[in-house]
């Protein structure tokens, strides 16, 4: 790269920090300013702009704002109290925003529930905040029949279009839209919890983790300046509202900027182009497996007929990144790394593909609570000196992320609702003694000019013949095979062996060559990284939020009586993947099969 390139790189990224501090800077926990404060004051400037672009249908901010009164009022007459937690069960729609924002108006913390919960898992959900009520939406009757038995308390339901619970839109009809008085909130302040956002539950169920005034306050505010939103911008959002990515960040800089939020009830690939020239979107929000989706699609007539000119999102790998921008014409994206509890995040604002950030030596202010740390995969701890502190990692080099926890906004730890859970994300005595770091729980890798790259996350990575595996970087590879669609790669246990066997859960195209993938594969990585089985899916296995679930794949195994799906072995012999029957299952397990 030529010393103007990296210059106009290294200026890219200054202007964009320096446009995230203007619009963060002032949040901090002491702050009386709450979130309700700073989307009212959007509503008095926009009053009559579109806020809302959904069903064919528009919504002003005055109107938003109405109906969010009108929550809130109702909330009151209903005795709820600040503090009180009321869950959401619902699809996207405006009301969504609205019931949440609105219950901020009065004190009133909401909990954004996983739509694909039912039984043991939403009532677990339930459960660990307490939850007063539940609002729903349209579809939930069964889900909420199935979870009833399982409830610890007695909270109503109230639902706007279904059957189990009372009747939302009609109480809301005869509420006042008048704005609640401030006093309502007038105690509170920004390290008061605004809402509870649960973690994925890709490995068991979820935790809820606090969201305060002023982290929530920043995640809305983070992304406008580097995006430069403003009022004539048309923002395309079709992630879940229970998602921090499209129902915070990405509804929240809408807002606050005064955009209109293109809101769809679900992601459709087939319909996303049609959508985003319909409705004249200027900017999307995604994640990783969003745009592979997109890239999978036969061409359409509209794909380069948008005027969409920047995006922002995680979860983009690097084989997928630059096809995207090519084909779609879209070359400003603005990757991030944040987990919603955390402390640590990053941006790519200079959009360096294949990076989840960037942390400049020449800008390390922002960034001095960060660490990367050596990292012992058999442990899976860090890696400690002969003075029992932990060892930096070296640029290139793969380590665990630590955030250390102040009491400033940017490097708070408010944890999960669950004592244990939240003492486990926390490592003491990491530099000296005394001091307390967060687990991200992720590996990661940082370059010399301070681009930050994911490798893994901690439990996906395993050793086999004595090596260490990544199972991001070996699904990357896979992705690249022409034929495979997408590639959901971890370890796993086999009779005899020392350590875990890879194995892949795929989706392909007719056009792959099954027995010749590992031939293909071989050019891309090293023998020991290339998995040994194959699952094939007619769909990935994902959460509501497209990440792939892995604890169900690895329980369930290669026994090919207990999977439905064609199972495939390596046969180091034939140099080909095999079918994998249950006498070639015995033959493994009793180790007569050389890999």
């Amino acid at each position: 790269m030529s010393a103007l390139s990296v210059l106009q790189q290294d200026l890219k990224f200054l202007v964009g920090g320096v446009k995230v501090l203007a619009w963060t800077r002032d949040v901090t926990p002491d702050s009386a300013v709450l979130v309700p404060d700073d989307v009212e004051a959007a509503v008095d400037k926009h009053r009559h702009s579109v806020a809302f672009r959904f069903d064919g249908e528009l919504m002003t901010y005055a109107e938003f704002d109405s109906l969010a009164n009108r929550y809130a009022n109702w909330a009151v007459t209903e005795g709820v109290q600040p503090g009180d937690v009321v869950a959401l069960l619902m699809e996207n729609r405006p009301d969504y925003l609205a019931a949440w924002v609105g219950l901020s108006k009065v004190g009133v913390v909401a909990a954004l529930i996983n739509t694909n919960l039912e039984g043991e898992g939403l009532a677990h959900c339930l459960n660990i905040v307490g939850a007063r009520m539940v609002l729903t939406g349209a579809g939930f009757d069964q889900a909420i029949r199935s979870a009833k038995p399982m409830l610890e308390g007695a909270p109503t339901f109230w639902s706007l279009c279904g059957y189990e619970g009372q009747n939302l839109k009609q109480a809301l009809a005869g509420a006042s839209d008048a704005r609640p008085d401030r006093s309502r909130r007038a105690e509170l302040s920004g390290r008061d919890i605004c809402l509870y956002v649960y973690t994925s539950g890709t490995t068991g169920l979820p935790k809820a983790a606090r969201l305060t005034h002023a982290r929530t306050r920043t995640m809305m505010r983070t992304f406008i300046g580097p995006l430069g939103m403003s009022p004539r911008d048309r923002l395309y959002q079709t992630l879940p509202l229970y998602h921090a990515t499209g129902g915070i960040a990405a509804a929240g800089a809408a807002m606050l900027s005064g955009a209109s939020l293109i809101l769809r009830r679900k992601f459709s690939a087939s319909a996303f182009w049609t959508d985003a020239v319909t409705e004249g979107a200027t900017l999307f929000v995604y994640i990783g497996e969003l745009c592979r989706y997109l890239v999978n699609q036969p061409p359409h007539e509209m794909e380069r007929k948008h005027r969409i000119r920047a995006g922002f999102g995680n979860g983009l790998r690097p084989e997928i990144w630059e096809t995207f921008s090519e084909r779609f014409g879209i070359h400003d994206l603005k990757e991030f790394y944040s987990s919603t509890e955390g402390n640590v995040s990053f941006m790519n604002i200079d959009g360096n593909p294949g990076a989840c950030g960037r942390m400049p030596d020449w800008m390390n202010k922002p960034f001095r609570h960060v660490a990367f740390v050596k990292f012992d995969l058999e442990t899976e701890m860090p890696v400690r000196g002969e003075d029992g502190f932990c060892l930096r990692a070296q640029d290139g080099e793969a380590g665990e992320v630590l955030g250390r926890i102040g009491a400033d906004n940017r490097t708070r730890f408010d944890g999960y609702t669950d004592d244990k859970a939240t003492n486990g994300k926390i490592l003491h005595d990491v530099f000296e003694k005394g001091d307390m770091w967060f687990r991200t729980g992720d590996l990661m890798r940082k370059d010399a000019r301070g681009y930050v790259y994911f490798v893994d996350r901690i439990g996906d990575t395993f050793r086999w013949k004595g090596e260490n595996v990544a199972t991001n970087e070996v699904g990357e590879a896979m992705a690249r095979v022409k034929g495979v669609e997408t590639a959901n790669v971890y370890g796993i246990p086999v009779p005899g062996a020392e350590g875990k066997a890879g194995m892949a859960a795929i989706t392909a195209t007719p056009e792959l060559d099954i027995a010749g993938l590992h031939q293909r594969l071989a050019e891309r990585l090293p023998g020991y990284a290339i998995p040994v089985f194959l699952r094939v899916q007619k769909e990935p296995e994902t959460t509501g939020t497209f990440k792939f679930r892995k604890l169900e794949l690895v329980r369930e195994g290669f026994d090919p009586a207990a999977v439905k799906d064609p199972l495939y072995v390596y046969n180091a012999d034939n140099d080909a993947y095999e079918p994998l029957t249950g006498e070639t299952y015995e033959k493994v397990c009793a180790g007569g099969i050389r890999f």
